[in-house]
Protein backbone atom coordinates (compact mmCIF):
# COMPACT_ATOMS: atom_id res chain seq x y z
CA UNK A 1 0.00 0.00 0.00
CA UNK A 2 1.53 3.23 -0.94
CA UNK A 3 1.70 6.18 1.74
CA UNK A 4 -0.47 8.92 0.29
CA UNK A 5 -1.18 12.42 0.97
CA UNK A 6 -3.65 13.76 3.62
CA UNK A 7 -5.91 15.05 0.75
CA UNK A 8 -5.29 11.95 -1.36
CA UNK A 9 -6.72 9.81 2.29
CA UNK A 10 -9.79 12.06 2.95
CA UNK A 11 -10.82 12.17 -0.35
CA UNK A 12 -11.24 8.58 -0.25
CA UNK A 13 -14.71 9.14 1.80
CA UNK A 14 -16.28 10.45 -1.22
CA UNK A 15 -15.56 7.74 -3.82
CA UNK A 16 -18.61 5.56 -5.00
CA UNK A 17 -17.47 2.90 -2.95
CA UNK A 18 -17.00 4.52 0.23
CA UNK A 19 -20.20 5.85 -0.29
CA UNK A 20 -21.78 2.40 -0.76
CA UNK A 21 -20.38 1.22 2.26
CA UNK A 22 -22.17 3.91 4.42
CA UNK A 23 -25.70 3.25 2.95
CA UNK A 24 -25.14 -1.01 3.54
CA UNK A 25 -24.16 0.02 7.26
CA UNK A 26 -27.29 1.94 7.83
CA UNK A 27 -29.21 -1.07 7.10
CA UNK A 28 -26.89 -3.31 8.86
CA UNK A 29 -27.72 -1.11 12.09
CA UNK A 30 -31.58 -0.69 11.82
CA UNK A 31 -32.45 -4.63 12.75
CA UNK A 32 -30.38 -4.86 15.46
CA UNK A 33 -32.09 -1.93 17.12
CA UNK A 34 -35.28 -3.11 16.14
CA UNK A 35 -34.62 -5.80 18.95
CA UNK A 36 -32.83 -3.65 21.13
CA UNK A 37 -33.49 -0.39 23.31
CA UNK A 38 -36.85 -0.15 20.88
CA UNK A 39 -38.35 -3.18 21.95
CA UNK A 40 -37.41 -3.13 25.92
CA UNK A 41 -38.76 0.85 25.69
CA UNK A 42 -42.22 -1.52 23.72
CA UNK A 43 -42.95 -3.86 26.54
CA UNK A 44 -42.21 -1.81 29.47
CA UNK A 45 -45.15 0.52 28.08
CA UNK A 46 -46.95 -2.55 27.47
CA UNK A 47 -46.68 -3.49 31.00
CA UNK A 48 -44.37 -6.81 30.44
CA UNK A 49 -42.26 -7.42 33.57
CA UNK A 50 -38.44 -6.85 33.43
CA UNK A 51 -37.78 -10.87 34.05
CA UNK A 52 -39.48 -11.97 31.16
CA UNK A 53 -37.89 -9.32 28.68
CA UNK A 54 -34.89 -10.92 29.64
CA UNK A 55 -35.72 -14.03 27.29
CA UNK A 56 -35.35 -11.65 24.52
CA UNK A 57 -31.76 -12.02 24.71
CA UNK A 58 -32.28 -14.64 22.70
CA UNK A 59 -32.65 -12.88 19.98
CA UNK A 60 -29.18 -11.08 19.80
CA UNK A 61 -27.67 -14.50 20.52
CA UNK A 62 -28.13 -15.67 16.74
CA UNK A 63 -26.00 -12.71 15.59
CA UNK A 64 -22.84 -14.64 17.59
CA UNK A 65 -24.23 -18.14 15.95
CA UNK A 66 -24.03 -16.46 12.13
CA UNK A 67 -20.48 -18.00 11.44
CA UNK A 68 -22.65 -21.43 11.05
CA UNK A 69 -24.72 -20.31 8.31
CA UNK A 70 -22.25 -17.70 6.55
CA UNK A 71 -21.56 -20.57 3.89
CA UNK A 72 -24.84 -20.88 2.37
CA UNK A 73 -24.35 -16.75 1.50
CA UNK A 74 -21.19 -17.93 -0.42
CA UNK A 75 -22.11 -21.59 -1.82
CA UNK A 76 -25.83 -21.73 -2.33
CA UNK A 77 -26.65 -19.70 -5.91
CA UNK A 78 -30.30 -18.27 -5.61
CA UNK A 79 -33.01 -19.30 -8.20
CA UNK A 80 -33.99 -16.65 -10.83
CA UNK A 81 -32.86 -13.88 -8.76
CA UNK A 82 -28.93 -15.01 -8.49
CA UNK A 83 -28.95 -14.05 -12.19
CA UNK A 84 -27.82 -10.65 -10.96
CA UNK A 85 -24.78 -11.86 -8.77
CA UNK A 86 -24.35 -13.63 -5.72
CA UNK A 87 -24.05 -10.88 -3.72
CA UNK A 88 -26.86 -8.27 -5.29
CA UNK A 89 -29.50 -11.21 -5.21
CA UNK A 90 -28.42 -11.99 -1.53
CA UNK A 91 -28.76 -8.77 -0.93
CA UNK A 92 -32.26 -8.31 -2.29
CA UNK A 93 -33.16 -11.82 -0.21
CA UNK A 94 -31.82 -11.12 2.97
CA UNK A 95 -33.26 -7.39 2.78
CA UNK A 96 -36.76 -9.06 2.05
CA UNK A 97 -36.42 -11.39 5.37
CA UNK A 98 -35.67 -8.38 7.23
CA UNK A 99 -38.30 -6.50 6.01
CA UNK A 100 -40.57 -9.35 6.49
CA UNK A 101 -39.62 -10.05 10.02
CA UNK A 102 -39.77 -6.53 11.31
CA UNK A 103 -43.15 -6.42 9.84
CA UNK A 104 -44.03 -9.98 11.76
CA UNK A 105 -42.86 -8.02 15.09
CA UNK A 106 -44.83 -5.18 14.31
CA UNK A 107 -48.28 -7.11 14.02
CA UNK A 108 -47.58 -8.98 17.33
CA UNK A 109 -48.75 -7.98 20.63
CA UNK A 110 -46.40 -8.81 23.64
CA UNK A 111 -49.73 -8.26 25.89
CA UNK A 112 -51.85 -10.67 24.59
CA UNK A 113 -49.01 -13.46 23.34
CA UNK A 114 -45.33 -12.98 24.71
CA UNK A 115 -44.24 -16.28 23.08
CA UNK A 116 -44.94 -15.10 19.62
CA UNK A 117 -43.53 -11.46 20.33
CA UNK A 118 -40.32 -13.96 21.63
CA UNK A 119 -39.87 -15.76 18.63
CA UNK A 120 -40.86 -12.86 16.19
CA UNK A 121 -37.92 -11.04 17.78
CA UNK A 122 -35.83 -14.20 17.19
CA UNK A 123 -36.80 -14.41 13.58
CA UNK A 124 -35.51 -10.74 13.22
CA UNK A 125 -32.23 -11.53 14.85
CA UNK A 126 -31.81 -14.17 12.45
CA UNK A 127 -33.00 -11.90 9.40
CA UNK A 128 -30.49 -9.20 10.43
CA UNK A 129 -27.58 -11.20 11.07
CA UNK A 130 -27.86 -12.91 7.77
CA UNK A 131 -28.64 -9.14 6.33
CA UNK A 132 -24.91 -8.33 8.08
CA UNK A 133 -23.15 -11.77 6.36
CA UNK A 134 -24.33 -10.29 3.16
CA UNK A 135 -23.53 -6.52 4.28
CA UNK A 136 -20.20 -7.50 4.74
CA UNK A 137 -19.24 -9.29 1.99
CA UNK A 138 -20.66 -6.93 0.00
CA UNK A 139 -18.34 -4.18 1.09
CA UNK A 140 -14.89 -6.44 1.66
CA UNK A 141 -15.72 -6.75 -2.53
CA UNK A 142 -17.14 -3.81 -3.29
CA UNK A 143 -13.67 -1.67 -2.12
CA UNK A 144 -10.68 -1.74 -3.25
CA UNK A 145 -7.40 -2.62 -0.79
CA UNK A 146 -6.77 0.66 -0.13
CA UNK A 147 -10.03 1.75 0.70
CA UNK A 148 -10.87 -0.57 3.44
CA UNK A 149 -9.96 1.84 5.92
CA UNK A 150 -12.31 4.13 5.22
CA UNK A 151 -14.68 1.93 3.53
CA UNK A 152 -14.80 0.39 7.10
CA UNK A 153 -15.04 3.91 9.01
CA UNK A 154 -18.11 4.73 6.39
CA UNK A 155 -19.92 1.46 7.05
CA UNK A 156 -19.81 2.24 10.97
CA UNK A 157 -20.65 5.90 10.63
CA UNK A 158 -23.50 4.20 8.41
CA UNK A 159 -24.19 1.76 11.03
CA UNK A 160 -24.48 4.39 13.85
CA UNK A 161 -26.96 6.02 11.66
CA UNK A 162 -29.20 3.61 10.92
CA UNK A 163 -29.16 1.89 14.85
CA UNK A 164 -29.76 5.95 16.19
CA UNK A 165 -32.46 6.33 13.20
CA UNK A 166 -34.25 3.63 13.75
CA UNK A 167 -34.74 3.93 17.28
CA UNK A 168 -35.98 7.66 16.85
CA UNK A 169 -38.15 6.63 14.12
CA UNK A 170 -39.80 4.22 16.14
CA UNK A 171 -40.10 6.66 19.54
CA UNK A 172 -41.92 9.42 17.52
CA UNK A 173 -44.14 7.33 15.27
CA UNK A 174 -45.02 4.78 18.41
CA UNK A 175 -46.20 8.35 19.70
CA UNK A 176 -48.46 9.25 17.24
CA UNK A 177 -49.60 5.95 15.70
CA UNK A 178 -48.42 3.26 17.38
CA UNK A 179 -46.08 0.90 17.68
CA UNK A 180 -47.13 -1.39 14.69
CA UNK A 181 -47.38 1.65 12.62
CA UNK A 182 -43.62 2.29 13.90
CA UNK A 183 -42.24 -0.95 13.03
CA UNK A 184 -43.84 -1.02 9.72
CA UNK A 185 -42.03 2.50 9.01
CA UNK A 186 -38.50 1.47 10.38
CA UNK A 187 -38.84 -1.61 7.87
CA UNK A 188 -38.24 0.57 5.00
CA UNK A 189 -34.17 1.34 6.12
CA UNK A 190 -33.32 -1.95 4.90
CA UNK A 191 -33.69 -0.50 1.29
CA UNK A 192 -30.51 1.29 1.54
CA UNK A 193 -28.57 -1.33 1.14
CA UNK A 194 -30.48 -3.19 -1.41
CA UNK A 195 -30.84 0.12 -3.78
CA UNK A 196 -27.18 0.23 -3.29
CA UNK A 197 -26.69 -3.60 -4.64
CA UNK A 198 -29.03 -2.74 -7.67
CA UNK A 199 -27.29 0.85 -8.49
CA UNK A 200 -23.26 -0.82 -7.53
CA UNK A 201 -23.72 -4.18 -9.32
CA UNK A 202 -22.10 -7.01 -8.31
CA UNK A 203 -18.79 -6.54 -6.32
CA UNK A 204 -15.38 -6.59 -9.07
CA UNK A 205 -13.44 -8.57 -6.86
CA UNK A 206 -16.56 -11.56 -6.15
CA UNK A 207 -14.87 -14.55 -7.12
CA UNK A 208 -16.91 -17.15 -7.84
CA UNK A 209 -15.49 -20.62 -7.08
CA UNK A 210 -18.04 -23.11 -8.27
CA UNK A 211 -21.18 -23.00 -10.19
CA UNK A 212 -22.99 -26.24 -10.13
CA UNK A 213 -23.83 -28.29 -7.03
CA UNK A 214 -23.56 -31.89 -5.48
CA UNK A 215 -22.91 -33.22 -2.41
CA UNK A 216 -19.25 -32.46 -2.54
CA UNK A 217 -19.14 -28.78 -3.44
CA UNK A 218 -21.50 -28.48 -0.39
CA UNK A 219 -19.08 -29.79 1.66
CA UNK A 220 -16.46 -27.58 0.01
CA UNK A 221 -18.51 -24.65 0.81
CA UNK A 222 -19.07 -25.26 4.55
CA UNK A 223 -15.15 -26.22 5.14
CA UNK A 224 -13.43 -24.89 2.76
CA UNK A 225 -13.23 -21.25 4.10
CA UNK A 226 -11.68 -22.82 7.25
CA UNK A 227 -9.56 -25.18 5.55
CA UNK A 228 -8.05 -22.53 3.37
CA UNK A 229 -7.32 -20.12 6.21
CA UNK A 230 -5.76 -22.61 8.81
CA UNK A 231 -3.53 -23.49 5.79
CA UNK A 232 -1.96 -20.08 5.52
CA UNK A 233 1.42 -19.27 6.94
CA UNK A 234 0.90 -17.90 10.56
CA UNK A 235 -2.59 -18.43 10.86
CA UNK A 236 -2.84 -20.06 14.20
CA UNK A 237 -0.63 -16.98 15.73
CA UNK A 238 -3.58 -14.55 13.77
CA UNK A 239 -6.20 -16.86 15.03
CA UNK A 240 -4.91 -15.73 19.07
CA UNK A 241 -4.44 -12.50 18.02
CA UNK A 242 -8.14 -12.21 17.05
CA UNK A 243 -9.19 -14.18 20.54
CA UNK A 244 -7.05 -12.25 22.76
CA UNK A 245 -6.59 -8.28 21.33
CA UNK A 246 -9.78 -6.73 22.80
CA UNK A 247 -9.94 -8.77 25.92
CA UNK A 248 -8.59 -5.87 27.95
CA UNK A 249 -10.80 -3.45 26.37
CA UNK A 250 -14.01 -5.34 26.92
CA UNK A 251 -13.44 -6.04 30.47
CA UNK A 252 -13.01 -2.23 30.97
CA UNK A 253 -15.46 -1.12 28.97
CA UNK A 254 -18.64 -3.08 31.17
CA UNK A 255 -17.51 -1.37 34.14
CA UNK A 256 -17.27 2.46 33.15
CA UNK A 257 -20.84 3.10 34.76
CA UNK A 258 -19.76 1.54 37.86
CA UNK A 259 -17.05 3.74 38.28
CA UNK A 260 -19.32 6.88 37.04
CA UNK A 261 -21.93 5.81 40.22
CA UNK A 262 -19.41 4.94 42.96
CA UNK A 263 -17.44 8.01 42.52
CA UNK A 264 -21.01 10.03 42.67
CA UNK A 265 -21.43 11.46 38.96
CA UNK A 266 -24.89 12.31 38.59
CA UNK A 267 -27.41 11.59 35.81
CA UNK A 268 -26.74 15.10 33.77
CA UNK A 269 -22.68 14.74 34.28
CA UNK A 270 -23.55 10.85 32.72
CA UNK A 271 -25.09 12.50 30.47
CA UNK A 272 -22.67 15.34 29.28
CA UNK A 273 -19.50 13.37 29.16
CA UNK A 274 -20.35 10.10 28.56
CA UNK A 275 -23.08 10.48 26.30
CA UNK A 276 -22.44 13.75 24.71
CA UNK A 277 -18.76 14.10 24.73
CA UNK A 278 -18.14 10.29 24.21
CA UNK A 279 -19.94 10.13 21.26
CA UNK A 280 -18.71 13.23 18.88
CA UNK A 281 -14.75 11.32 20.15
CA UNK A 282 -16.21 8.01 19.03
CA UNK A 283 -16.99 9.82 15.00
CA UNK A 284 -13.24 11.99 15.25
CA UNK A 285 -11.88 8.66 16.15
CA UNK A 286 -13.85 7.03 13.09
CA UNK A 287 -12.38 8.96 10.82
CA UNK A 288 -9.34 9.78 11.62
CA UNK A 289 -9.14 5.75 11.25
CA UNK A 290 -9.74 5.45 7.64
CA UNK A 291 -7.25 8.53 7.00
CA UNK A 292 -4.74 7.24 8.97
CA UNK A 293 -5.08 3.39 7.68
CA UNK A 294 -5.19 4.82 4.09
CA UNK A 295 -2.05 7.14 4.62
CA UNK A 296 0.73 5.31 6.66
CA UNK A 297 -0.89 1.28 5.75
CA UNK A 298 -2.46 -1.42 7.63
CA UNK A 299 0.38 -2.41 9.64
CA UNK A 300 1.54 0.74 10.94
CA UNK A 301 -2.13 2.41 11.65
CA UNK A 302 -3.41 -1.50 13.47
CA UNK A 303 0.12 -1.40 15.45
CA UNK A 304 -1.16 2.18 16.87
CA UNK A 305 -4.82 1.49 17.15
CA UNK A 306 -3.64 -1.46 19.91
CA UNK A 307 -1.54 0.91 21.66
CA UNK A 308 -4.18 3.52 21.67
CA UNK A 309 -6.86 1.26 23.34
CA UNK A 310 -4.52 -0.48 25.55
CA UNK A 311 -3.43 2.63 27.07
CA UNK A 312 -6.70 4.13 27.31
CA UNK A 313 -7.44 2.04 30.25
CA UNK A 314 -5.19 3.90 32.21
CA UNK A 315 -7.17 7.11 31.78
CA UNK A 316 -9.76 5.65 33.72
CA UNK A 317 -7.01 4.10 36.65
CA UNK A 318 -6.72 8.04 37.17
CA UNK A 319 -9.75 9.03 36.99
CA UNK A 320 -10.47 6.40 39.56
CA UNK A 321 -7.36 7.33 41.80
CA UNK A 322 -8.58 11.34 41.21
CA UNK A 323 -12.21 11.13 42.04
CA UNK A 324 -14.96 13.00 41.02
CA UNK A 325 -13.55 15.22 38.78
CA UNK A 326 -15.67 16.57 35.25
CA UNK A 327 -12.57 17.63 33.91
CA UNK A 328 -11.02 13.87 34.25
CA UNK A 329 -14.25 12.58 33.63
CA UNK A 330 -14.01 14.42 29.82
CA UNK A 331 -10.74 13.60 29.44
CA UNK A 332 -10.86 9.69 30.17
CA UNK A 333 -14.01 9.04 28.37
CA UNK A 334 -12.73 11.27 25.20
CA UNK A 335 -9.50 9.14 24.90
CA UNK A 336 -11.58 6.22 25.59
CA UNK A 337 -13.88 6.59 22.54
CA UNK A 338 -11.29 8.52 20.19
CA UNK A 339 -9.64 5.03 20.42
CA UNK A 340 -12.14 2.80 20.38
CA UNK A 341 -13.19 4.44 16.70
CA UNK A 342 -10.02 4.59 15.60
CA UNK A 343 -9.20 1.36 16.79
CA UNK A 344 -12.31 -0.27 15.61
CA UNK A 345 -11.94 0.92 11.76
CA UNK A 346 -8.55 0.18 11.36
CA UNK A 347 -9.06 -3.56 13.35
CA UNK A 348 -12.27 -4.46 10.95
CA UNK A 349 -9.67 -3.08 7.76
CA UNK A 350 -7.36 -5.60 9.03
CA UNK A 351 -10.10 -8.25 9.70
CA UNK A 352 -11.22 -7.63 5.60
CA UNK A 353 -8.17 -7.53 4.79
CA UNK A 354 -7.85 -11.50 6.10
CA UNK A 355 -10.27 -13.02 3.82
CA UNK A 356 -10.23 -14.57 1.20
CA UNK A 357 -12.57 -13.56 -2.14
CA UNK A 358 -13.82 -17.11 -2.58
CA UNK A 359 -15.37 -17.51 0.86
CA UNK A 360 -15.52 -13.55 1.95
CA UNK A 361 -19.15 -13.99 3.76
CA UNK A 362 -17.74 -17.05 5.72
CA UNK A 363 -14.20 -16.24 7.24
CA UNK A 364 -15.75 -12.35 7.94
CA UNK A 365 -18.43 -14.19 10.03
CA UNK A 366 -15.79 -16.41 11.59
CA UNK A 367 -13.29 -13.52 12.27
CA UNK A 368 -15.70 -11.19 14.12
CA UNK A 369 -17.46 -13.99 15.95
CA UNK A 370 -14.10 -15.32 17.10
CA UNK A 371 -13.20 -11.11 18.06
CA UNK A 372 -16.02 -10.48 19.96
CA UNK A 373 -17.53 -14.05 21.33
CA UNK A 374 -14.76 -15.26 23.17
CA UNK A 375 -14.26 -11.52 25.12
CA UNK A 376 -17.64 -11.26 26.35
CA UNK A 377 -18.01 -14.59 27.13
CA UNK A 378 -14.18 -14.71 29.24
CA UNK A 379 -14.87 -11.27 30.81
CA UNK A 380 -18.56 -11.07 31.13
CA UNK A 381 -18.76 -12.67 34.95
CA UNK A 382 -15.71 -11.36 36.58
CA UNK A 383 -15.45 -7.88 36.24
CA UNK A 384 -17.86 -6.78 39.63
CA UNK A 385 -15.65 -9.87 41.21
CA UNK A 386 -12.42 -7.99 40.35
CA UNK A 387 -13.19 -4.73 41.42
CA UNK A 388 -14.20 -6.01 44.40
CA UNK A 389 -11.62 -8.19 45.42
CA UNK A 390 -8.94 -4.93 44.46
CA UNK A 391 -10.53 -1.91 43.87
CA UNK A 392 -10.99 0.39 40.52
CA UNK A 393 -7.08 1.46 40.38
CA UNK A 394 -5.48 -2.17 40.25
CA UNK A 395 -8.65 -3.14 38.09
CA UNK A 396 -7.49 -0.58 34.77
CA UNK A 397 -4.18 -1.08 35.60
CA UNK A 398 -4.88 -5.21 34.86
CA UNK A 399 -6.63 -4.11 32.17
CA UNK A 400 -4.29 -1.80 30.92
CA UNK A 401 -1.69 -5.08 31.15
CA UNK A 402 -4.17 -7.30 29.46
CA UNK A 403 -3.95 -5.53 26.41
CA UNK A 404 -0.15 -6.56 26.07
CA UNK A 405 -0.41 -9.77 24.68
CA UNK A 406 -2.23 -8.60 21.42
CA UNK A 407 0.11 -5.93 21.39
CA UNK A 408 3.28 -8.02 21.02
CA UNK A 409 1.72 -10.93 19.45
CA UNK A 410 1.32 -8.06 15.97
CA UNK A 411 4.23 -6.69 16.43
CA UNK A 412 5.86 -10.12 16.39
CA UNK A 413 3.73 -10.72 13.27
CA UNK A 414 4.98 -7.93 11.50
CA UNK A 415 8.72 -8.65 11.94
CA UNK A 416 8.51 -11.98 10.76
CA UNK A 417 5.93 -11.02 8.24
CA UNK A 418 3.20 -13.10 9.03
CA UNK A 419 1.09 -10.22 8.65
CA UNK A 420 1.36 -10.68 4.81
CA UNK A 421 2.31 -14.25 4.79
CA UNK A 422 -1.74 -14.44 6.19
CA UNK A 423 -3.02 -12.19 4.29
CA UNK A 424 -6.12 -13.46 2.06
CA UNK A 425 -6.72 -11.65 -1.54
CA UNK A 426 -9.11 -9.14 -0.11
CA UNK A 427 -6.06 -7.24 1.41
CA UNK A 428 -3.53 -7.24 -1.14
CA UNK A 429 -1.31 -4.64 -2.25
CA UNK A 430 -0.47 -4.13 1.46
CA UNK A 431 2.45 -2.01 2.02
CA UNK A 432 6.10 -4.38 2.21
CA UNK A 433 7.65 -5.25 5.46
Amino acid sequence: MQERSLWGSVSQYFEKESLAAFFVGISSGFPYAMIGATLTTRLAQDGIDKKTVTAFTLAFLVYNLKMFWAWIVDGVRLPIIGALGQRVSWLLFAGTMVIAAVVNLALVDPADNIGATVVAAVLVGVAGATFDIVIDAFRIETLQPYQLGVGSGMSQYGWRIGSAGAGALALVVSARMGWSAAYMACAALALPAMLTGLIMGEPSRHVVVIEKKGLAEVWFSIIGPFKEFFQRTGAFLVLMFILVHKIGDTLANLTFRLLFDDLGFSNDEIAFYDVGVGFWAYLIGIFVGGVIYAKLGLKRAVLLALVLMGVSNLSFAALAAAGHSNLGMAGAIGFENFASGYGGVVVVAYFAALCDLRFTASQYAMISAGASVVGRFLTGTTAGAMIESFGYVDFYLLTTALAVPGILLFWIMMRKGLVDSAMGDAGEQQEPN
